[in-house]
């Protein structure tokens, strides 16, 4: 299993694209993204698997993690990294059944009892979601707040990915509560220049890693 110490980790998002799923991810990857998640719902499974490999083949010549959300036989057709479930999808053992131990398998988690759960049950990492609110997916929840953040970091031992409604405005506060890794959608996506956009997230990740470390 590739290690995960990934911090900016982006996820795709067919309807708020302006330029398409692969011109996206081949920016998010020029800006310096460490991780990159395939989510596709709408697509039929042919022209999805089609897809993924195109961006499995974009993220493995950047040294890119590549995960795939929910659908495990589109994940081991494209040979991705790994996969990422929702509390309602595939059942972890049966995922991790199918993938083997060598491939990664994160869970999105509402709350810290259900990320403890997943811990447990042999994730990976989790997706901490949504710590503001969001409307880059609907059935995401109340949002959590950086008090959820601060808890994960003191709770769980395997990696957690902060994400819902996180920007450049409040990135700060969630590096501040103790996220190590962050995950963006719409700030990305939507902006005018994707490439520019991450390049500019990733001044603040490194500036805020430099200052933690001096203290």
């Amino acid at each position: 299993m590739k290690k995960l110490d990934f911090d900016l980790y982006f996820i795709t998002d067919r309807t708020l694209s302006r330029s398409g799923v692969i011109s996206d991810v081949a920016a998010a990857i020029r800006g310096g993204v460490r991780v990159v998640q395939y989510r596709e719902k709408a697509l039929p499974k042919e022209k999805m698997i089609k897809e993924a490999k195109e961006l499995a083949g974009l993220c493995k010549k950047a040294k890119v993690i590549f995960i795939v959300n929910d659908f495990i036989d589109v994940a081991l057709a494209c040979d991705a990294d790994g996969v990422h479930l929702g509390p309602c999808d595939t059942p972890l053992a049966k995922a991790r059944k199918a993938l083997g131990n060598g491939k990664i398998i994160g869970v999105t988690a509402g709350s810290i009892d259900e990320a403890k759960r997943f811990e447990r049950e042999g994730a990976d990492y989790i997706g901490l979601s949504p710590v503001f609110a969001t409307g880059t997916k609907k059935d995401a929840g109340q949002p959590a707040g950086l008090s959820v953040v601060r808890e994960a970091g003191k709770k769980l031992r395997i990696p957690f990915v902060a994400i819902g409604g996180i920007n450049r405005e409040n990135l700060d506060s969630v590096l501040d509560a103790g996220a190590k890794s962050v995950c963006m959608i719409s700030a990305i996506i939507k902006s005018e220049d994707i490439e520019k956009e991450v390049k500019a997230i990733r001044r603040i990740i490194n500036g805020h890693a430099a200052r933690k470390g001096k203290k």
